[in-house]
């Protein structure tokens, strides 16, 4: 099949087979420990059998203080015995692909059930009065956590790192002009953007190894007043400059890559994960690809997001569009030839069917099952439960409980 889909590319120093990229999607299956339980290998090494070329290992913490979900995944030095049977387990099944882990801090969204919420501005985001003021000095500490924690990801075997700046986690928290008190990292967008160029400078200085990959999922616009990408910290208005910068700044610092995303989960849920009802705001994801295509050199890999809501072509409320010219395939091929993106990343579809990548290759497209965005999976991450298509059994069992903790909310 001549799709451009299918195509290598470079990134970084590697090349990979295809344009296909797993997004981080937390299964919250780790162990006691932090650690990869059987669950966690069982979706991954589908993950790599899928054969795509690019995998993001999901929201990986660095500290246990402040965390957003149970059974998360740690990268802490009592995990590199795990972390690296894991990633070693992997490389065997696939090796030709990038992995990277997803390093991330909770922030405000640390759940105050089994955790601490913690914010960076004065006045609370309105829904999260409960989290506790950190000051430069707590700061500091997270952004140490941080680069060790980058340290030990290139010890297990990692390729890099994906340096999370989005989904309302503390990354955008420092990121968006809501930030608007002075500080080290907050104010002046100069300020609150030095916190990633403090942060990728003392990364790369602390790994010293060129090879090792540093890229960033970004949301550009998060849909709110005062969130990354609007025009001021009391502003609805889209704007992009500071976005903008930020993606140039990553690329001036040497990244190798952008995911781009918009939104967050517990603020605009849609422009993060486009749903049955309203599946045609995955177009303005389109455009938020383009913005970064056309603003970074083109050796700096666009990945784009928001695709799985596509599909087959059957979602029903997509309007004004033939179905065999609105699904993923078609979709996925049409924004890298017209030079829109450079890789397309499925999320709730890899949770589905992660073999869309070897499927395709070996011109069986007929047999992919395909995400129909039932957002069970949705259901199991936030009550939370262990979490994957409801498509296999196992997960299928898991909803009542899900239904049940959701009624005691």
């Amino acid at each position: 099949m001549d799709n451009a889909l299918l195509k290598p590319v470079k990134i970084g120093h590697k090349i990979v087979p295809n344009r296909f990229a797993i997004n981080a999607m937390e299964g919250t299956d780790a162990d006691e420990h932090g650690n990869p339980s059987e669950l966690t290998y069982k979706r991954y090494e589908k993950y790599f059998k899928g054969g795509a070329g690019f995998i993001d290992l999901e929201a990986i913490t660095c500290q246990t203080e402040c965390v957003s979900s149970t059974n998360q995944l740690c990268l802490m030095e009592e995990n590199v015995e795990a972390l690296t049977a894991f990633v070693s387990h992997m490389k065997a099944i696939n090796s030709e692909n990038v992995f990277v882990f997803q390093l991330t801090h909770a922030g405000e969204l640390g759940n105050p059930h089994f955790s601490k919420a913690i914010r960076v501005t004065k006045d609370p985001l309105p829904g999260f009065e409960h989290a506790e003021f950190a000051d430069e000095a707590k700061v500091e500490e997270i952004m140490q956590q941080i680069v060790d924690g980058a340290v030990l990801a290139h010890k297990v075997g990692a390729d890099g790192i994906d340096l999370k700046l989005c989904a309302g986690y503390l990354g955008s928290q420092i990121l968006r002009p809501f930030n608007k008190h002075e500080w080290k990292y907050g104010g002046a967008w100069e300020n609150r953007k030095q916190f990633v160029v403090d942060l990728v400078n003392r990364i790369k200085a602390a790994v010293n190894d060129p090879n090792f990959i540093i890229g960033s999922k970004i949301s550009l616009y998060e849909g709110f007043p005062g969130g990354q990408g609007t025009m001021g910290p009391d502003s609805a208005v889209m704007d992009l400059t500071e976005s903008i910068d930020l993606i140039k700044t990553l690329e001036d610092l040497g990244a190798s890559y952008v995911l781009t995303t918009c939104g967050a989960p517990m603020h605009t849920l849609n422009l993060v994960k486009p749903s049955k009802d309203d599946p045609y705001i995955a177009y303005l994801g389109m455009y938020f690809q383009k913005v970064c295509r056309e603003n970074l050199k083109p050796e700096t890999v666009v990945i784009g997001g928001g695709y799985s809501i596509f599909g087959n072509g059957k979602q029903p409320n997509f309007k004004a569009v033939a179905p065999e010219k609105n699904t993923l395939l078609f979709w996925g091929d049409k924004m890298i030839r017209d030079g829109v993106a450079d890789m397309i990343a499925i999320g709730r579809q890899a949770l589905c069917d992660p073999g869309i990548p070897s499927k395709l290759a070996a011109g069986q497209p007929e047999t992919i099952t395909w995400c129909s965005a039932c957002d069970q999976c949705s259901l199991l991450l936030i009550t939370p439960q262990y979490t994957g298509c409801i498509r296999d059994p196992y997960y299928a069992k898991k909803i009542p409980a899900a239904l049940e903790a959701l009624s005691h909310h």
